[in-house]
């Protein structure tokens, strides 16, 4: 006989002696215990590319032909009168399976030819063999008839039982759960079951929250027009903004322009004013710079008055050659000459002839006839010595001593002209004096109380003091002459 297989594991199976023995009656109570499935109403589909493959599905399940593959265990198939050689047929009678039923014939799957030989020789066999081939049918039709009325392909092995009653239990647990879930709500919904007040108070609330809702759209309508003028607003304001951003680029270039152009005049300005400032300090040095003094430096050495480092004076144990005198001479007469021109004034009596170290001094003489060229009218004073003369007889030096008072008068003339310039400017308050009064006679000069002779025995350190105190007043109307102008030297003269 063909052994079954379970239709899980594929596990060979021991039919049970239970079913070895089935009565016509025992077997419809085993087929009938397995109520039929109802269909299930195919699900409808959620979406357009659901709803295609269903309609496609369908179309397809019309026109589909005999299955491609079997389970092993299902009825056979009639196909002409020929069964499969490889199985064993046993026919059923009605009084014994199916009394109302035409006789069926099941299929019973073997491995091997050998196994189709031995179920010839037991069909060929005696009437035990046969009995044994109608039970195997029986069960194998009553596998069927489970197998079609419910989810689980049989048989099936008690292993694969005990997991499959795992499984259902845990799914009844589960549908119980939930039974119980729609049980309890279906409670709280019966529970719950408002009252006339309450559809009343919740028709109210309802139309209340409608008008609330029509008032906040009519609201989120004036938000919308105003959010539509802030949109424009903010549009002109964009395009304010660009033209603010040309106008400020347009500024900047401007402002930069200008400001290079000003960066250029300051740097001309400051161009010229550092030039200003070096001609102003050259004109401030030139203008306390003193041409008469650069001209004419007057100072001491010891005893000595000094003009332009000549020495001027003559002592026993300081002797000083008459070359350097002569020429100190001629200084203080081109002085005298110098200062009498910038002051515009005229010594009278006298002229000054400055022809350096032969000085002359001419007494002039108006009935005087002049005696041709070259020649001065008046006396003539040497203002020098040939030095030929030893040194200490003064007696020798009366030409000499007459040229000194005739230079201390014109001192004097230049003296006085100072302090009547200097009267005058200063609106009756007393003029600017010389340093030492100058006394002039016929043949006898004085200056400080000092006699400016260089005749007599004794008389160099005199006429030493006496030629310091010259240099000293021609120092002094040096500087007047160095701080008035030329315009107030005429002004001044024509007063």
């Amino acid at each position: 006989m063909a052994s079954l297989h379970c239709q899980k594991c594929r596990t060979p199976l021991k039919i049970d002696s239970s079913l070895e023995s089935l009565s016509p009656a025992s077997f419809r109570i085993l087929a009938d215990a397995a109520p039929p499935l109802d269909p299930r109403a195919p699900d409808i589909p959620s979406s357009a590319a659901a709803k295609e493959r269903r309609q496609n599905y369908d179309v397809v399940s019309q026109q589909a032909g005999p299955p491609m593959h079997r389970r092993d265990i299902s009825s056979g198939q009639r196909t002409g009168g020929r069964l499969n050689p490889d199985m064993s047929y046993i026919d059923i009678t009605e009084s014994l399976m199916a009394p109302e039923g035409p006789t069926e014939i099941v299929q019973t799957p073997t491995k091997s030819k050998g196994a189709a030989k031995k179920a010839v020789e037991i069909v060929d066999g005696p009437d035990g063999a046969q009995a044994l081939s109608q039970q195997m049918e029986t069960s194998m039709r009553l596998f069927e008839i489970l197998s079609a009325r419910s989810d689980i392909d049989h048989p099936i092995c008690s292993e694969c039982t005990e997991l499959l009653l795992d499984g259902l239990q845990r799914r009844q647990a589960s549908v119980l759960r939930e039974r119980d879930a729609y049980v309890g709500f279906l409670k709280q919904a019966q529970q719950d079951v408002p009252t006339d007040e309450e559809k009343a108070k919740t028709k109210r609330d309802l139309e209340d929250a409608q008008r609330r809702e029509k008032k906040a759209l009519e609201e989120l309508e004036a938000l919308e027009a105003e959010k539509a003028r802030m949109e424009d607003e903010i549009a002109a304001l964009d395009a304010e903004a660009e033209d603010l951003d040309e106008e400020e680029e347009r500024f900047w270039r401007e402002r930069n322009a200008f400001t290079t152009e000003l960066t250029a005049f300051k740097e001309e300005r400051d161009s010229l004013q550092n030039q200003l400032a070096h001609d102003t300090k050259l004109l401030e040095a030139l203008q306390r710079t003193n041409v008469y003094n650069d001209t004419f430096c007057i100072g001491h050495d010891g005893v000595f008055g000094t003009i332009n480092g000549l020495r001027l004076g003559r002592l026993a144990d300081h002797p000083v050659d008459w070359p350097e005198i002569n020429a100190a001479l001629g200084q203080a007469v081109l002085l005298l000459v110098v200062v009498s021109e910038k002051l515009g004034y005229t010594i009278k009596g006298y002229k000054l002839l400055p022809i350096g170290s032969t000085s002359k001094l001419v007494l002039e003489d108006p009935d005087a006839v002049p005696t041709g060229a070259g020649k001065h009218k008046g006396t003539v004073h040497d203002l020098y010595s040939s030095g030929s003369l030893p040194f200490g007889l003064g007696a020798f030096y009366g030409g000499f001593d007459a040229a000194m008072v005739a230079f201390l008068e014109c001192l004097r003339q230049l003296g006085e002209h100072v302090q009547l310039q200097t009267t005058a400017s200063a609106a009756g308050s007393p003029g600017m004096k010389m340093p030492y009064d100058i006394v002039t006679g016929k043949d006898t000069g004085k200056i400080g109380g000092v006699k400016i002779q260089l005749g007599g025995v004794g008389r160099e350190e005199h006429w030493t003091k006496a030629c310091k105190y010259v240099l000293t007043c021609c120092k002094f109307v040096l500087a007047h002459a160095s701080h008035v102008s030329s315009h107030e030297a005429d002004g001044q003269n024509a007063r």
